[in-house]
């Protein structure tokens, strides 16, 4: 058996299917074959079935796939199927054989995340595994920034999970994507797909279960620096995981469940390195079980207002699909962005869920903060910044009021971060 779970097939026969020189693959649930075009050569084959051998799938029958528009150039048609569905069929196209094995990786993680949308937690990075235990650390970071490389040198100390996105299931088990490693060449090339095999990657075992999440600094510098860990703060790490997560949104609870994730993996962690090869020995203590801290945060119940007109001269908030609160933020999922509210925020986000006055708004931000000089101009703005950025809506276009006079309170703040 392979790490992914998945018989490999003898030398000659991994990724044929029915006789015919195809490649089968299993990529995070789904059934892909890959028809190679007339213009791709035997030893270009080969070299793509050693390159995705450890995502070599059964051998089944194989769906209809084009032979036409496959004679000449540098093509492929791929069919896939999915555990729900029978999928379909995609033709690429290239100018050079690299250009298309890019092409192909790219297209296939993209229909596999596509599949797994609404279901899993899928983060934009490289995954390494105890060999013993099968406990993964994730290493969060967006393309271009070390990924690939902190996984090829990981990946000779621990077991190689992917290098390129870290599928989590709710109960924090992961699904193996180990796929070639995309390695940058000269500018303007495509990227070269090299096989883990051939890079000596150690497998990982069968079995996985995240233990950490990091987020990788890689900083230029002209002396080295000794890698540091350091704890994100929950509020900063959910809203550095969302932008470099795939399809978050999509799950029921998208910030609950990052949160619950966050929790039982004992927080966030930031390891600012130069250096890839002082990565192994920093994140040993990671793989380790660590104490899991009481919660930080707390649901906020979904008591979006009902659909009707506003009355003028009043705001109501948007609807939100999840919410959370976190020290004195509200954390919100608009129209699939997170949105984070602070200072007099969280009150008006309150107070307007059903349709409230300048009076009743402001009142409800004395409740909780006070009266502090300028404070009815601070809310004004408040409301006009959130009214905006369509936190809060209002019917027409008109303002609520007339513009308040030059007054204005520095620590009230109502913030509306996306990421």
């Amino acid at each position: 058996m392979t790490s992914t779970g998945v018989a490999r097939q003898p030398d000659g026969l991994c990724g044929l299917t029915g006789g015919e020189d195809m490649l089968a693959l299993d990529i995070l649930g789904v059934q892909f074959t890959v028809r190679w075009g007339d213009g791709v050569t035997a030893a270009q084959r080969d070299g793509m079935r050693l390159a995705w051998s450890r995502c070599a799938g059964l051998q089944e029958p194989v769906p209809s796939l084009p032979r036409e528009d496959l004679a000449s150039g540098f093509t492929a048609a791929v069919a896939f199927r999915t555990p729900t569905d029978d999928g379909g069929v995609f033709t690429l196209r290239a100018t050079s054989f690299e250009e298309l094995a890019e092409g192909l990786t790219s297209r296939l993680t993209l229909t596999a995340i596509l599949a797994n949308a609404g279901s899993l937690t899928m983060l934009h990075a490289c995954g390494v595994a105890d060999p013993e235990t099968g406990a993964v650390v994730a290493l969060v970071a967006k393309s271009g920034t070390g990924k690939t490389t902190a996984s090829s040198v990981l990946a000779r100390r621990y077991g190689y999970v992917t290098d390129e996105t870290v599928a989590i299931r709710p109960d924090g088990s992961v699904l193996p994507y180990p796929k070639p490693l995309s390695i940058k060449q000269a500018p303007g090339l495509p990227k070269q797909q090299v096989g883990p095999d051939a890079l000596g990657l150690l497998e990982a075992p069968a079995q996985l279960q995240l233990r950490s999440i990091v987020l990788l600094d890689r900083v230029e510098s002209a002396e080295p620096v000794v890698p540091v860990l350091s704890k994100v703060p929950l509020a900063d790490a959910v809203l550095a995981l969302i932008p470099d997560s795939s399809s978050q949104a999509a799950l029921a609870q998208p910030l609950q469940s990052l949160c619950r994730l966050i929790d039982a993996t004992g927080g966030v962690w930031q390891v600012t390195y130069t250096e890839a090869t002082d990565l192994p020995a920093a994140l040993e203590p990671l793989f380790h079980a660590t104490l899991v801290p009481k919660p930080e945060w707390r649901p906020v119940a979904q008591e979006n207002a009902p659909n009707g007109g506003i009355p003028e001269g009043t705001v109501r908030r948007a609807s939100c699909t999840d919410a959370v609160t976190i020290g004195d933020d509200l954390l919100l999922v608009l129209e699939g962005a997170v949105v984070r509210l602070g200072g007099i925020g969280p009150v008006l986000w309150a107070a307007a869920g059903k349709p409230a006055s300048l009076v009743e708004l402001t009142q409800a931000v004395r409740d909780v903060h006070g009266a502090p000089q300028g404070h009815e101009a601070a809310v004004v703005r408040a409301v006009e910044q959130l009214t905006a950025a369509g936190i809060l809506q209002r019917s027409g276009n008109r303002k609520l009021w007339k513009e308040p006079p030059n007054e204005h309170c520095s620590r009230a703040r109502a913030g509306a971060d996306r990421p």
